[in-house]
């Protein structure tokens, strides 16, 4: 059996701590998934949509990944950007390596892990110039993806299985990866304009750790959506941001108190 490698996020960063909001989703069963700007120290508000959440990304702004375990147990997130897998640059799928988060911890990830000590930064770019495009790999882009594992616990022997638990068990596993690995349509590649860039190296150590998975299938699948704030307002998600004119009329033009006349 190859062994897969467990990652324990030594380096937590800053924590920001998002405004109450009614965009604010609801919280999930096992672990939160966030974006964060690093440039304007802020959470990006999530925008439900059709049944997806999306995320306006500002490109040239680097990025991180806030995950929150919400359980008193060890869990593994197994981290997909653009379709690619953030520890071992795999074309993401669930059985893969990942981050193995403590009870209640809440961590982030700045990028794609290059060793045990750095990562190359998220950074929010044009979409050809995405780390996932310039590997061949741009069906997926932006799209921001977790599959989470709960840590299989010593216990007394269970009775056999029925026959179709083990198919039920693959079906949940291809629906899982099915949603990790989605294909974009040609329509949906012509209008995506952001992806996620392969950025700056930076300090961010981890450490291996050895997890059982307590089940093949994950026990979440979690995912945001994301791309120029100009395309989310052409879907209708935001409001179109209208020119400001600097010589239209207004109806109090006065500002604040001015100086009086020198003498």
């Amino acid at each position: 059996m190859r062994r897969l490698l467990s990652i324990l996020p030594l380096s937590l960063g800053l924590l920001v701590t998002p405004a109450a909001d009614a965009l604010t989703p609801p919280r999930p069963h096992l672990v939160s998934l966030q974006l964060l700007d690093r440039e304007e120290g802020r959470v990006l508000p999530a925008y439900p949509h059709r049944g997806e959440r999306w995320v306006a990304g500002q490109p040239g702004h680097r990025y991180a990944v806030r995950l929150v375990n919400h359980t008193d147990r060890r869990v593994l997130v197994v981290l997909s950007v653009d379709g690619v897998n953030a520890v071992t640059g795999e074309t993401a799928a669930p059985r893969q390596s990942g981050y193995v988060l403590a009870p209640r911890q809440s961590t982030e990830i700045e990028g794609w892990r290059k060793s045990m000590d750095e990562v190359a930064q998220f950074v929010f770019t044009r979409l050809p110039d995405s780390y996932a495009a310039r590997t061949g790999r741009p069906d997926n882009v932006g799209v921001v993806g977790i599959a989470v594992f709960e840590e299989r616990m010593a216990r007394p022997p269970r009775p056999a299985p029925v026959a179709a638990a083990p198919a039920a068990s693959a079906v949940m596993e291809r629906e899982a990866g099915a949603v990790m690995e989605k294909e974009a349509s040609a329509d949906n590649l012509a209008r995506q304009r952001v992806g996620t860039g392969h950025g700056e190296r930076e300090w961010s150590p981890a450490s291996r750790t050895d997890f059982i998975r307590a089940s093949r299938a994950p026990a979440q699948i979690g995912q945001l959506r994301y791309d120029h704030r100009e395309r989310l307002a052409a879907m209708g998600i935001l409001p179109r941001q209208r020119p400001w004119r600097g010589d239209a009329p207004r109806a109090f033009p006065g500002g604040f108190v001015p100086d009086p006349p020198r003498r």
